[in-house]
């Protein structure tokens, strides 16, 4: 089946014109509806949504500068391209002062027509494109996302496969565990990514308005619909459309939702036409929602409709190895790399429970670097909840001379480097896996202590 351009409301009050126009842009792929002047364009509007409308400029009750001023203001994103026979330099000006793209005089030759009509749609797509562009630079991909523990090298596994598939995908974590960080680098890593990603919280949006903000609304639908307006399964049509805290949607909703992804269409509020869409549906939750069925206050067909394929992201106390990469991450965001942690301080970090994850790591490490004013933040610098966790360690005595906790650190590490360079037979890329690190951090830790001309090189 051949793919639709757009669709086109043709509007002039002679008949043979209209006819024209309609079989001719039929014939050039696009979705054409007619009608005999402003006012009936009017009616037809507040049922439908079109990219485009082409309309004779002088017509009984309603004329298309009237018409374009109506456009204007119910429905924004439609391109409105005048035609007419009494074209003059200051109907001209004023129709490009009210928002017309282009302006054409009668009589035309079809080629006229197919260009004018050609150039508006590369407009619209030009002004998505940049939409998309601007959208990509905020969109992180699977480098971004931190983490080298083998939970975290599960999960990068488990993203590459999810993007290579066009099914539905249910993100399932913790609060604050990046779901969607996940979600985008999912959409970034798929086919889709040149296309739109939209985003919605449905727990942040009132019951009430989360329907008109995924169907979008007709002029008039309710109080306050002063214009028509897209939601957001239009604009994220050939994309991904990633609804967060899925567990929180209204079950009415559900049913609406459900009709989508199963059929592809849904109606705007207040509309009589159905809009087919092309979308993926990426999902998330940190609730358990085989709980929410058994309570009847989810619905299971839905459940299986967006749960496809599954993504599990652990919580940060199942990968405690990732702590100290995610804390050099947020101190050059928060601080430049211009201060550190004391061993003494990371040590804490890495055994506390951190009930909300990454986003709760990343808004302690923030606050202490704007409240401590030396490069090296210590213990004393932590939060009480954060010092106060430190375990009571049994038979440990601190000398009466004192002790260099820094120097018995670099001890510990230097016989590590060593001991597991012995058991890989100087093999250094093994003994960084033994020790899970990166290939580079070992390197650089061979030279930090002087050893690495003492050993077998690879």
């Amino acid at each position: 089946m051949k793919k639709i351009k757009g669709k086109i409301l043709v509007v002039d009050d002679e008949k043979s014109m209209r006819e024209i126009l309609d079989i001719f842009l039929r014939s050039e792929g696009y979705s054409v509806t007619a009608a005999d002047n402003g006012k009936s364009a009017l009616e037809v509007m507040k049922d439908d949504f079109f990219d485009l409308i082409l309309t004779d400029m002088k017509m009984p009750k309603v004329s298309g500068l009237e018409l374009l001023k109506n456009v204007r203001e119910i429905s924004p994103d439609t391109v409105v391209v005048i035609i007419t026979a009494f074209g003059t330099t200051e109907s001209a000006v004023e129709a490009m002062k009210l928002g017309a793209f282009d302006y054409i005089t009668k009589p035309f030759q079809m080629d006229d027509i197919r260009l004018v009509v050609k150039n508006a749609f590369e407009k619209k797509d030009l002004l998505k494109d940049v939409s998309i562009l601007k959208e990509q630079l905020r969109t992180p991909s699977l480098e971004n996302i931190i983490g080298q523990s083998p939970a975290m090298k599960e999960l990068f596994s488990l993203i590459a496969k999810t993007a290579e598939s066009n099914a539905n995908a249910l993100i399932t974590g913790e609060s604050g565990t990046g779901k969607e960080l996940v979600a985008k680098a999912v959409h970034s890593l798929s086919p889709r990514k040149d296309r739109h990603f939209v985003a919605i919280n449905c727990a942040a949006i009132p019951e009430g308005l989360l329907e008109s903000e995924l169907f979008g609304y007709m002029k008039g639908a309710f109080t306050g619909a002063a214009a028509n307006k897209q939601g957001l399964f239009e604009l994220a049509n050939e994309g991904t459309l990633f609804l967060d805290e899925i567990g929180e949607m209204p079950l009415p909703l559900q049913a609406k939702l459900l009709r989508v992804i199963e059929g592809g269409t849904f109606r705007r509020l207040g509309g009589i036409s159905d809009i087919k869409v092309d979308v993926r549906v990426i999902s998330a939750t940190n609730k358990n929602i085989k709980d929410l069925i058994e309570k009847g206050q989810f619905r299971e067909d839905l459940y299986f409709r967006l749960n496809v394929l599954s993504v599990q992201i652990p919580p940060l106390r199942e990968r405690r190895d990732d702590i100290p990469l995610l804390v050099g991450h947020f101190l050059e965001k928060f601080a430049g790399g211009r201060k550190k942690f004391s061993s003494e301080a990371i040590g804490l970090l890495i055994n506390y429970q951190w009930k909300g994850n990454v986003r709760e790591l990343e808004n302690i490490i923030e606050r202490v670097v704007l409240l401590c004013d030396s490069e090296i933040i210590g213990v004393e610098h932590l939060p009480e909840e954060i010092r106060s966790s430190a375990p009571r360690v049994k038979g440990v005595t601190v000398p009466q001379g004192g002790m260099n906790i820094e120097r018995l650190m670099e001890d510990m590490e230097k016989a590590y480097l060593l001991k597991a360079l012995e058991q890989t037979n100087g093999v250094k890329t093994e003994a960084a896996k033994l020790l899970n690190l990166t290939f580079r951090s070992f390197r650089h830790k061979l030279k930090k202590y002087g050893i690495e001309k003492k050993i077998i090189t690879d």
